[in-house]
């Protein structure tokens, strides 16, 4: 009999270190919200691929709808000879993204590689080099990504260089004591001390951060970005990539900004698990690239095409943004009474199903307390709950469950959240 130690042990042989796994778990078959190992182990999934199986894992609407595109056709390139998917998708983005504006869309296979087009697309529109972008930012691991990230451990840790002319600020953070003017402030310093606003082609931002800890844009800040981009010429990039897709709620979460970004970068839960990324915006600045300026060999992958049409089919049947709400209030409502019992939570933020709670030292304010998260992972994994942490400091357990999970399924998870944390707590 294979073990997953023995399949780990493998993997250390031939798979880089760099490329690290959370956990030694190898999957053997995963369904909605479940997942089995091979030595025939089940696990509650609070991480869904990290936000890409916002419709649950094998979605069978989703497997039924590639199995039939596979028997016509699995890859053509759609910049030699489209398909009626890849245009049929574009049409559904461009007609769901924030705001009245007339838009149009292009495809390729990451999330860094829809972040790398949108630079490449503001720079083209604008005429211009410079880029803003925000500490705890994560846009991915390419050179260009790597270098709007806001954090440096582990994803620029002995990588460098990294292209010049980008610029980090502050993000807006009441929990760490960074206020919108706080941050604001930090783009005005930019342009009196580094780079004057007719050089910045482009301002990027997360609606939510991800990888920095889930903490939310305030919507005073989103619209005084949005005014002073309109003010200076400058594109404003939201990245919805982690975001997009119910995960907060609404298909995007800058729906709750009350704000139109001019280009928003899209992937993980776009397709439900295929290898799919989008860039959206507005149709006068996405033309400025020339033909042959975009794409990419398996861009807009035929297969990835028919999984996202599915994907935003489900969502709208099976009502995945009020689903998200539902699990959010569940969760929020746990871990507030987690938070009663223990002093060592610091925070909570919930907004929809994209869920995160600090954790901290208890009496020494907010500092990190990072091996009390890794340790909580760690024991929730071997419990049978897949968790997941983040943060710059390293203190997040971030919940990202299937938005097609059953509220038993996310109390029994929490569960054994709780009692993994109460175990560990006890014995520190």
């Amino acid at each position: 009999m294979t073990t997953n130690q023995s399949w780990q042990q493998r993997k250390q042989q031939v798979i880089a270190r760099g490329m690290g796994n959370l956990s030694p778990i190898y999957v053997e078959k995963a369904e909605n919200a479940y997942v089995w190992d091979i030595e025939g182990r089940r696990y509650i999934d609070f991480a869904s691929g990290i936000a890409v199986n916002n419709t649950g894992h094998s979605h069978p609407r989703i497997v039924n709808a590639v199995k039939a595109q596979l028997d016509r056709f699995s890859h053509t390139c759609a910049m030699v000879t489209p398909y009626p998917s890849f245009v049929e998708l574009a049409e559904q983005l461009t007609e769901r993204v924030p705001g009245e504006t007339a838009n149009k869309a292009m495809f390729v296979t990451t999330g860094a590689e829809a972040v790398e087009n949108a630079i490449k697309v503001a720079r083209a529109h604008t005429g211009r080099s410079g880029v803003i972008a925000f500490k705890g930012g994560f846009h991915g691991r390419t050179n260009m990504t790597m270098g709007l990230t806001g954090k440096v451990a582990p994803y620029k840790a002995g990588f460098g260089p990294f292209p010049n002319e980008i610029y980090h600020v502050p993000y807006p953070n009441a929990y760490h004591g960074i206020s919108v003017e706080e941050s604001l402030k930090g783009i005005t310093d930019l342009f009196a001390a580094d780079i004057e606003p007719t050089r910045v082609a482009a301002i990027i931002f997360e609606p939510v951060q991800g990888e920095g800890g889930f903490y939310q844009a305030p919507p005073a800040f989103a619209q005084a970005l949005r005014q002073l981009c309109d003010q200076h010429g400058i594109v404003l990039i939201a990245d919805e990539i982690q975001t997009g897709f119910a995960r907060t709620g609404k298909l995007f979460a800058s729906e709750y900004l009350g704000i139109e970004p001019d280009l928003i970068t899209m992937a993980k839960g776009i397709a439900g698990g295929f290898p799919l990324s989008a860039l959206v915006g507005k149709a006068e600045i996405m033309d400025a690239a020339a033909p042959g300026g975009l794409g990419g060999t398996y861009a807009g992958s035929p297969l990835a095409c028919v999984a996202a049409l599915e994907v935003l089919k489900i969502i709208d049947e099976e009502q995945l943004c009020d689903k998200a709400l539902a699990i959010g209030e569940v969760m929020s409502k746990r871990l507030q009474d987690m938070q009663q019992r223990f002093a060592d939570i610091g925070d909570i933020r919930v907004l929809g199903a994209m869920v995160a709670m600090e954790l901290v030292v208890p009496g020494a304010g907010n500092k990190p307390n990072p091996e009390l998260t890794k340790a909580l992972v760690e024991a929730a994994n071997q419990a049978g709950v897949i968790l997941l942490s983040c943060g710059v400091r390293g203190n997040v357990i971030r919940f990202l469950p299937a938005l097609t999970t059953d509220l038993s399924t996310i109390n029994e998870g929490l569960d054994v959240v709780e009692r993994c944390l109460a175990e560990l707590v006890a014995n520190a």
